[in-house]
């Protein structure tokens, strides 16, 4: 059974899409984090400008290159630059 993908959304990612966790198919040989955050951007549109200056995290490391593959049944997350103090 091919399972999606499972991604997670924080702070202002997560106001973008409306949501905190999505599932998103991909095919069974994966898809590029690359073509994965363009895809989200064009289903979510206010992703777009949040994702051009987050972080992306795969099964729990984060990316090195956006043209690392996420396959079904992994864990994505969108981490936006955070504030505080």
């Amino acid at each position: 059974m091919v399972r999606p993908v499972r991604v997670l959304l924080f702070a202002t990612a997560r106001t973008a899409v409306g949501r905190g966790e999505l599932e998103w198919p991909v095919p069974p040989s994966g898809a590029t984090a690359r073509d994965l955050v363009a895809a989200l951007s064009r289903k979510y549109p206010a992703l777009a400008p949040v994702a051009r200056t987050s972080r992306f995290v795969r099964n729990g490391r984060y990316l090195e290159r956006m043209g690392e593959r996420v396959r079904p049944g992994d864990e994505f997350a969108v981490h936006p630059p955070y504030g505080g103090g």
